[in-house]
């Protein structure tokens, strides 16, 4: 059946060894066309009634499974670039593969030139075999589960059966090119369908050599285009997006994937996984899978973050110390001290009236609960993804799936750069390796510079503190000569204003460094030479992750757990760098201020993440089509099409991944601040879905479909951040909020019973004496001639002979802080841990249907053997026959058994 004979048996690394300077003769390649070959002239081709926008060869028989572009450009490096290319080629035609030529002529901007590649039927199944990929064998017999009584409620949310599920549910097996009988082969044009045809292609492409250089084998698709041979590589898009194939032998699942999921007004429906498995291959499948679950399970915690928010907003007017600080009888009479040196003035409470009203609205009891909770959601929405890809596992044939072989060799620039060798003690094979010292050097710079990167960072927020102490002054003098902000001043306090203006240019500095980190990273870990792509995507990983944690949440660890917390008191006040004075809190605590910076960083991160991850790419498409739409549609061709739409890159979903990992600790690290963190969320997510889906489908080049059995690293790395939130919440609720305080005064030192939380304000305020002041400290002028001011903290008044010392309240409520963390942290880790012990990571009926499928599959093999055992003994084959025949019904016999 093979036409290839010996050729297609062989890998490419023998048939390169073992075939230098032969000829390619034979049928394969009187039907291919080169760069060499003659191109059939204007005249053979009616360009006025054939349609370009295909994805078959010129015979309209031979699918299109992958294509490569090159520009002629005419300068010294053009010799070397057209022999790689002809050796390369010719290298291809020698695995089997078929080339078609289009001449630049043909092209849009008669420039490039685009080499078709199509696999025959016998090089798909000699590299099925070679990449274990599983086929149908039998049509899958296992019922489907009990059906969900809520199925008709959840009616308008579902899709069409035939997009949700594309193709009937099979038993499968690994292929093997000497069963073919046994598989379920009704037509080998589609029995491999297009995803795997271009992955099979992309995995000859990436070990094709092309020539030696240097005394060197070079090799490999991703070496020609970083050189500069070839400009593009990629698999095409099945169709135009916004209308079907003309073809009725293609199926048109571009324009499905884009009017069922990539259309906003879609966005209250579900994904259809399958289809984009299918398609896009299973990598990123899972990954939409993991987005799509995610944006579910935060639908449950918007919702009790918004009841935690409305329970704030109806209990705003039971809040005793908003009350007291508005009353005139009260917070009018408290004069508070300055804060900053000379050029602030004393202050009424009742200015920050506004303030502390609106700062009821996340810091109540409310918090401490939505805390809990969401250490609690955690960890069953990490336990629930669990179950969910085990049963994406089965349902995608990724059971038994190891890394992918094209993971796990190594890559091309490891093998280019270390020109050491030594015996790999599994294969017994010479390999390259870099020498341990080479190793250690390179993780030291490597470690060196992200170290520096780290501090840079460190060094920019310091920047941005001092900023928020050096305008205060001058925000707080504006605020009380300027007679326009009047009106509003009792809103826009000296503190938000500062707030705000530093959270804003702390975003922007964040994007700066983020922009010119990646580039860094990348280029240290170029600099490491990891040894496979795995490695590579997980060194690039951790990189990447650290920068960003530090760079995204240093400002928010830096307003809650350490502003207001070293500031002394009047008269003794602490200093950075002994010239700015440390800033205070509001006299309603500091968990607004951390709600303001957290809702400005964390919205526009994701409003410019939209318009970078849409925006962008359809200008950039918008340009470089402008010229094509001049001409006859039928003549803009499908290779041509994709040519002129963006790269999606090796990197692509890495990045994806990234923002959302970083989207999961704002609504987790700090949620203690912010209840409505996980409703902001909840709505970039559902356009992040769509905005994903929309530019996939539209915007960028088919990419390569690669299987991926998991989330990878970034699971680890979801449950650190897991681990590290119920800590961060429990010293938010204790220390940023004023939770602990209130209920220390509310039990042990309120003394009216019919009101014990009235009192408060003036329990936490203490005392200081005006003329106590040091000069440095006091202010300008005084013209009411205040005698004392308050200031937030618990110490002894001036009279008292342990004048300024913290009283033993201080000390009460400290202990009560460290208890509180400790209990909340206990309690909650117990909850998480017996919650993920009593969630089994698989479910049931998912590991019934991998036993069953294993034992079926198991039979149906076994059968099969039997059948061609049986067949040998009636043609009379010898005795051994005869005893492989009773071993191997005895096999079957003991499958049955198992």
């Amino acid at each position: 059946m093979s036409r290839l004979g010996k050729k297609a048996g062989e890998t490419l690394i023998e048939m390169a060894l073992s075939a230098d300077g032969e000829e390619c003769n034979g049928p394969l390649c009187e039907t291919v066309s080169t760069t060499g070959s003659e191109i059939p002239s204007s005249s053979e081709i009616d360009k006025r009634h054939e349609s370009k926008d295909s994805i078959f060869f010129r015979d309209g028989v031979r699918r299109i499974d992958f294509v490569l572009s090159y520009v002629d450009d005419l300068n010294k490096e053009w010799e070397k670039k057209l022999e790689r290319r002809k050796e390369f080629e010719s290298n291809l035609q020698k695995a089997g593969l078929e080339l078609e030529t289009e001449d630049k002529k043909e092209s849009e901007d008669g420039k490039i030139y685009f080499v078709k590649i199509h696999a025959p039927w016998e090089v798909l199944i000699t590299y099925a075999e070679v990449l274990n990929i599983k086929v149908p064998i039998r049509e899958n017999d296992i019922p489907c589960t009990v059906e969900n009584p809520l199925d008709c409620v959840l009616t308008p949310f579902r899709l069409p059966e035939k997009v949700m599920h594309p193709e009937p549910d099979y038993f499968t097996a690994p292929f093997s090119k000497d069963k073919q009988e046994l598989y379920l082969i009704n037509d080998e044009s589609t029995f491999f369908s297009p995803s795997m045809r271009n992955r099979i292609v992309y995995y000859i492409l990436t070990r094709c050599p092309y020539g030696t250089e240097e005394g060197k084998k070079k090799f490999g698709i991703k070496r020609l285009l970083n050189n500069g041979t070839y400009s593009a590589a990629y698999p095409l898009h099945d169709c135009q997006y916004w209308k079907k194939a003309s073809d009725p032998n293609c199926d048109s699942e571009r324009y499905t994937l884009y009017m069922e999921w990539a259309r906003f007004l879609r966005f209250y429906k579900e994904q259809p996984l399958d289809l984009i498995r299918k398609y896009y291959g299973e990598k990123i499948g899972i990954y939409f899978a993991w987005l799509g679950f995610y944006t579910e399970m935060l639908f449950l915690a918007a919702v009790v973050g918004l009841i935690c928010f409305l329970y704030g907003l109806f209990t705003m007017d039971e809040n005793m110390s908003s009350k007291e600080i508005c009353d005139p009888a009260i917070g009018g009479e408290i004069i508070m001290c300055p804060l900053c040196d000379r050029d602030c003035d004393y202050w009424k409470l009742n200015t920050t009236c506004a303030s502390s009203e609106y700062s009821h609205l996340f810091d109540n009891v409310a918090t401490l609960f939505f805390a809990i909770f969401m250490g609690i959601w955690v960890t069953l929405f990490l336990e629930f993804w669990k179950r969910r890809q085990a049963r994406l596992k089965y349902e995608w044939d990724l059971v038994d799936f190891e890394e992918e072989q094209q993971q796990l060799q190594l890559r091309p620039e490891y093998e280019a750069k270390c020109t050491q060798k030594k015996k790999n003690p599994v294969t017994q094979e010479m390999e390259p390796y870099l020498p341990l010292t080479s190793q250690v050097v390179r993780f030291c710079i490597s470690g060196t510079t992200v170290l520096f990167w780290v501090s840079l960072i460190i060094a920019s927020m310091i920047a941005v503190i001092v900023y928020r102490l050096a305008v205060y002054a001058a925000f707080a003098s504006l605020m009380e000569n300027a007679q326009t902000l009047e009106p509003i001043s009792g809103l826009l306090t000296p503190q938000l204003a500062t707030s705000v203006t530093a959270s804003c240019l702390n975003f922007v500095i964040i994007m700066i460094l983020n922009f010119l980190y990646e580039r860094i990273a990348i280029w240290i870990t170029d600099m490491e030479i990891p040894r496979t792509h795995l490695e590579y995507e997980n060194r690039l990983t951790m990189k990447m992750f650290l920068f960003q944690f530090v760079n995204y949440y240093s400002s928010c660890f830096y307003v809650a757990f350490f502003k207001g917390k070293f500031v002394g008191y009047p008269g003794a006040y602490t200093y950075m760098f002994n010239r700015w004075r440390n800033e205070e809190c509001d006299p309603a605590g500091c968990l607004i201020e951390l709600t303001t910076q957290l809702t400005i960083v964390m919205a526009g991160k994701q409003i410019w993440g939209n318009i970078q991850e849409a925006i962008v790419p359809w200008i950039c498409n918008w340009w470089g089509r402008r010229k094509a739409r001049s001409n006859p549609e039928n003549l803009y061709s499908r290779w041509e099409q994709d040519h002129d739409l963006q790269i999606f890159g090796a990197l692509g979903l890495f990045y994806e991944y990234l923002e959302m990992v970083i989207q999961f600790g704002f609504i987790t690290l700090f949620v203690a601040s912010f209840p409505l963190a996980p409703l902001l969320a909840l709505m970039n997510n559902i356009l992040e879905i769509r905005v994903d889906s929309w530019k996939l489908t539209t915007q960028y080049r088919r990419p390569v479909a690669a299987k991926a059995h998991s989330i990878g690293v970034w699971q680890e790395i979801l449950n650190g951040m897991a681990i590290l939130s119920v800590v961060t919440n429990a010293f938010i609720v204790a220390f940023t909020s004023d939770m602990i305080p209130r209920l220390v005064y509310y039990y042990a030192y309120s003394t009216n019973d019919a009101s014990p939380m009235s009192g408060y304000i003036n329990n936490s305020l203490s005392v200081f004496q005006i003329a106590d002041f040091p000069t440095r400290n006091k202010p300008k002028m005084n013209p009411d001639n205040f005698v004392i001011c308050r200031y937030r903290d618990y110490r002894y008044p001036p009279d008292h002979e342990r004048r300024y010392l913290h009283t033993m309240q201080f000390w009460h409520i400290l202990a009560a802080k460290m208890a509180f963390i400790i209990i909340m942290e206990h309690v909650v880790f117990i909850v998480k841990f017996f919650v993920a012990w009593m969630i089994p990571d698989v479910p049931a009926d998912v590991k019934a249907k991998i036993k069953r499928e294993k034992y079926l599959t198991q039979k149906i093999l076994h059968e099969y053997e039997l059948e061609k055992l049986k067949e040998k003994l009636c043609r009379g084959d010898t005795q051994a026959t005869e005893k492989e025949f009773i071993a191997t019904e005895g096999k079957v016999e003991l499958s049955r058994a198992m």
